[in-house]
């Protein structure tokens, strides 16, 4: 996702991932697995439970969305990070 940023859904956001059955709240963008190491676009949990305790959280990228059932809180403070998230990328690309 680092090449379009702008198409990250905000936090919020329901939806449903490719040969999923329940539905996931994404709760954060642009998020690294400190195990691994590999970034991801999203992390999120299931909805409507959200977290419930230690390992209900998961990564995915935004290619796996099948449908979005959502779109969460979009303002001019998440614009101004979006640009921010995008120039931080574009410098790494150096």
């Amino acid at each position: 996702m680092k090449d379009n940023i702008r198409e990250l859904l905000p936090i919020g956001s329901v939806v449903l991932l490719k040969e999923a059955v329940k539905r996931v709240m994404i709760y954060g963008i642009m998020q690294t697995d400190s195990e691994t190491d590999e970034e991801y676009d999203y992390l999120g949990v299931i909805y409507p439970e959200g977290s419930m305790g230690e390992g209900s959280s998961f990564f995915f990228n935004h290619e796996q969305i099948d449908q979005v059932f959502f779109t969460g809180y979009s303002d001019e403070e998440r614009d101004s990070f979006i640009d921010k998230l995008e120039v931080f990328y574009k410098s790494q690309e150096k």
